[in-house]
């Protein structure tokens, strides 16, 4: 409050601000895809199938969406500050647990309760949603979600390297440390809420806070229709990289997990890309954005199989698909980043369930065809899910333009 009693408004977020919680999700984010590149070693080591090694994805993802559920709508009550260092500090014990385990349970269950904490990515862009002129939102979550895709980038890459030449454990071991400096670093990264930033939710219970959350779901089904195109589009994700890992390691291609962590480094391009189709998705609008790359990724899945046999041709689609696919996730942000700042928490929470049951289905499906089916069988769930994703990001802008015409 002002020193006249009026609520004086948070001040927005500076670039160095702005690129140190970029940094922060990047970290965080990038302990559910270590294992990506080296699920056939981790398999190996613990004696189980590439059917049953894609359990450990999947319930870290499945975890992932319910501590989203449980745990994310919280940030509309307290402090994102002080719940991103309680969360992040959880998962570094957790990552701990991880590189100590001595058996598939002990290792699937550290990687399960490290996915249910794994809150902060979720927090930082309602966090600064709140921070940013309303101008400069699709940036602004654009320069996060390019924080996600290069910690993504940091784990496919350097857990295919340090596995091939130290063994799969060193791996979490430097994840580990990763994790306890970010955990030291973050009071000094996040800023405290501004004192006037709203908090029209604290009267209510836990019980009514996490109801409302559905309550708002039905209240605004754009976003529902984002959240849905958003599981599909990060399925096909999941089962792309777990689906080419065991086709490139396998025995008639027979590449090290090094390699699988060299393509990785492809996805250096969406951290280009994104900013400045986020700066598009500004200007034209984030559901014809979506349609459009959309439709340019369905281009790139449908060339996975023609030229998914040889290391050097496979750079073809997923180049395309890492240069177009994040937007997606960028521009189903937009849809509701944009509404009431009390809600946008809760409204993200919806969000990211959907995201990551999409995972979780993605996971399960991304090894347990591939061990049926091959590597033809890994394509055609990935043009399932594409396809899907194309005819409803069509429908949700002809429903949103209709509304509003």
């Amino acid at each position: 409050m002002n020193e006249n009693g009026a609520a004086s408004a948070p001040s927005f977020l500076t670039p160095p601000q702005e690129y140190a919680l970029t940094i922060t999700v990047a970290v965080v984010t990038a302990n559910a895809y270590y294992i990506h590149p080296i699920i056939g070693e981790v398999a190996d080591s613990f004696g189980v199938s590439d059917a049953r090694i894609g359990i450990v994805p999947a319930l870290n993802q499945l975890a992932l969406a319910i501590g989203i559920l449980l745990l994310l709508p919280l940030g509309d009550r307290y402090s994102n500050k002080a719940l991103c260092i309680a969360f992040v500090t959880a998962q570094s014990v957790f990552m701990l647990g991880m590189a100590l385990a001595d058996g598939f349970v002990a290792f699937t269950i550290a990687s399960t309760l490290l996915g249910f904490v794994t809150i902060a990515p979720y927090l930082i862009p309602a966090f600064a949603s709140k921070r940013v002129a309303p101008e400069r939102l699709g940036q602004v979550t654009a320069l996060l979600t390019a924080g996600v895709i290069f910690g993504i980038l940091v784990a496919r890459v350097g857990a295919g390297v340090v596995a091939e030449h130290f063994g799969w454990r060193s791996v979490y071991w430097c994840a580990f440390a990763l994790m306890a400096g970010v955990t030291l670093l973050l009071p000094l990264t996040m800023r405290t809420e501004g004192v006037g930033a709203s908090r029209k939710v604290p009267q209510v219970g836990y019980g009514a806070l996490i109801l409302s959350v559905f309550t708002l779901a039905r209240q605004h089904r754009d976003m529902l229709y984002s959240a849905i195109i958003q599981g599909l589009n990060f399925g096909a994700f999941i089962a792309t990289w777990l689906g080419l890992a065991l086709h490139l390691t396998g025995e008639r291609l027979g590449y090290g997990v090094d390699m699988v962590g060299y393509l990785a480094g492809i996805s250096a391009i969406s951290i280009f890309a994104t900013p400045r189709l986020g700066r598009w998705a500004d200007a034209v609008g984030p559901r014809r954005a979506r349609l459009a790359t959309a439709m340019a990724q369905a281009v790139g899945i449908a060339l996975f199989y023609p030229m998914g046999w040889n290391v050097w041709t496979v750079i073809v689609p997923l180049f395309i698909v890492n240069a177009v696919g994040p937007t997606i996730d960028v521009t189903g942000r937009m849809t509701f980043l944009s509404l009431e700042p009390d809600i946008r928490t809760r409204l993200t929470t919806t969000y990211i369930v959907g995201m990551f049951t999409g995972g979780a289905l993605g996971s399960i499906l991304g090894t347990t065809v591939y061990d049926a089916a091959g590597w033809l069988g890994t394509c055609a769930l990935l043009m399932v899910f594409s396809l899907t994703v194309v005819a409803l990001s069509w429908w949700a802008q002809h429903q949103w333009n209709s509304a509003n015409a």
